[in-house]
């Protein structure tokens, strides 16, 4: 990827460092920064320099190309933090995109599998071979904790108060949370730490040091990282013939979803997922009400 200027380095240096934000999201900032910089410099013009028609015109050719709303949403987030960064440190005196709106994204309600399906996929792994019972645990833990796979993936061994029936997860911005263990993911992830399990995975020798407090271990024996997580999920949900509508934000939705439907307080939801504003949780109370509507229809005798 091309280098990009001083100050655009030091601004994600600042994000990485100040605001915790994770490594994906600094590899999405970079990407949009050097495509707007390159933008700027094909224009003629200093991205520092530039003004707020100069991102207007930016973005209206990032939509002629085909780059979806919630892309040129994020794109104008990286570039007005950039220049917001840039006049706090002095290398310019006014912000050029003050007046510069966000696409406005169209709210799209998440995918959510229903209860008998979910229960389908998780009782299809039934083997006892250490995969089969890191599989177990790692879709138990994915829907009954409603935890993202980075969270998953990430979890070390000290993370784990099984006594309390609790797992600590770092979310976005590495923010601690609790979340607690439902029955079955708490058997579950009781077989897969114990003989024939866990242990099997372990190799002779750690390639990194972190790895030995991994949770989750790939067949090498290092941590599973989220690439491979995904791809667990994928090969289970496709055996049973639901690969096509099954991943880890799936079940993260599932889990959400289905807790509202059978009366959790939205709170409460909030506060498992990790949701910093409410109004993200929300969207599944509207996936609730539709899901609500579907059943109706289908089985009222007067519903049409």
């Amino acid at each position: 990827m091309p280098e990009l200027p001083r100050e655009a380095e030091e601004y994600l240096t600042w994000l990485a460092v100040e605001k915790g934000r994770s490594r994906n999201t600094l590899v999405a900032y970079r990407r949009d920064l050097v495509a707007y910089f390159r933008y700027c410099a094909e224009q003629g013009t200093e991205a520092l320099t530039a003004s707020a028609a100069d991102l207007e015109r930016y973005l209206v050719e990032r939509q002629s190309v085909g780059t979806s709303a919630a892309s040129r949403a994020r794109l104008t987030t990286t570039v007005r933090g950039f220049y917001r960064f840039a006049v706090s440190e002095g290398w310019l005196e006014v912000d050029p995109t003050l007046d510069v709106r966000a696409p406005k994204i169209p709210q799209r309600l998440p995918k959510a599998l229903d209860e008998s399906q979910v229960a389908m996929l998780l009782d299809s792994v039934s083997g006892d071979g250490p995969d089969d019972l890191r599989d177990r645990a790692l879709l138990e833990l994915l829907y009954g904790t409603g935890a993202r796979i980075s969270e998953l993936v990430g979890l070390s061994l000290g993370d784990l108060s099984r006594d309390d029936g609790l797992l600590r997860v770092f979310g976005k911005g590495a923010k601690e949370r609790l979340v607690p263990l439902s029955g079955p993911a708490h058997a579950a992830l009781t077989r897969y730490l114990g003989p024939g399990g866990r242990p099997e995975l372990v190799p002779v020798r750690w390639k990194r040091r972190s790895d030995a407090e991994a949770v989750f271990l790939n067949s090498r024996g290092g941590r599973l990282s989220r690439q491979g997580a995904w791809a667990v999920v994928e090969r289970r949900a496709q055996r049973v013939g639901l690969g096509e509508v099954t991943s880890p934000h799936v079940l993260r939705h599932s889990c959400a979803s289905h807790m509202l439907a059978h009366g959790a307080d939205i709170r409460v939801v909030q506060e498992l997922l990790g949701h910093v504003s409410i109004a993200t949780t929300q969207i599944y109370t509207r996936l609730s009400r539709d899901h609500l509507r579907d059943a109706y229809e289908r089985s009222h005798p007067r519903a049409g």
